[in-house]
């Protein structure tokens, strides 16, 4: 089954008002890949400003609490994504994971909020270098997998980012079969989930993806797309990310 290509960057804790014109220009350039679906993630606090800069284009959170309002100070309910203008958000990344914490209970909850929320998601999943030195990654990831999903969704809703742990920002990329493989498997345990809705459900990949390995990644068996970190933060090392995509559909 085709699959659309779906780069989305996150800027994590990157950016000011200043920002804007980057994102406009990196808005602006994917524009001539019309075969590739581009999101950007910013910080909250400029996801209003990004979406009123560049109407319809894709813009989303980086996390959501899980509680549609509350007593959490400090937290981002995905109802007030939504009303800044998020269409989309990421829950689950390994920061969230491994720096707060947070459980496959949490990300699922979260999930399930952002849904509810009319958001669309990417929920992150991937391994710390040890499992992966263990022989376990694939076993770890899937536990992920199965407890991490909204217990119903639509698939085009949903997305899954398998990033090893140990390739986020550190340079470091696993092998071309590796990649194959975890994604591989991925896509059967999502089809012994949901059927058939398992071909349409994307799967990135993210850990170090830059215009030079982007084409030999995204081509990739299962892999339909990338969460792109650092590199996304510039028009200059993210366009050539997208225009990898382009040229594989």
């Amino acid at each position: 089954m085709a699959r659309r290509k779906y780069v989305v960057g996150n800027w994590k804790m990157n950016g000011l008002t200043e920002s804007i014109g980057e994102a406009r220009a990196i808005f602006a350039a994917a524009a001539a890949h019309p075969s590739v679906d581009v999101a950007i993630c910013p910080p909250f606090t400029l996801i209003g400003a990004l979406a009123g800069a560049v109407p319809g284009a894709a813009v989303g959170g980086q996390d959501c609490h899980a509680a549609a309002s509350g007593a959490f100070t400090g937290s981002v309910a995905a109802p007030m994504l939504a009303d800044a203008g998020a269409t989309l958000t990421i829950v689950g990344h390994s920061e969230r994971r491994e720096g707060f914490g947070e459980s496959d209970a949490d990300v699922k909850a979260k999930a399930e909020a952002a849904l509810a929320a009319g958001l669309d998601v990417i929920l992150c999943v991937g391994e710390p270098r040890e499992v992966r030195e263990s022989g376990g990654a694939i076993d770890h990831v899937l536990a992920q997998v199965r407890e991490s999903l909204p217990g119903a969704f639509d698939a085009a809703r949903l997305a899954i980012a398998y990033e090893p742990i140990w390739a986020i920002g550190t340079g470091l990329v696993p092998t071309v079969e590796d990649v194959a493989a975890m994604h591989g498997s991925i896509r059967a345990a999502l089809g012994e989930r949901i059927g058939a809705g398992a071909g349409r459900l994307r799967i990135l990949y993210g850990g170090s993806v830059n215009g030079d390995n982007a084409a030999e990644l995204l081509g990739t068996g299962d892999v339909d797309g990338a969460l792109v970190g650092g590199a996304s933060l510039t028009a200059a090392k993210f366009v050539p990310i997208v225009a990898a995509a382009a040229g594989l559909g």
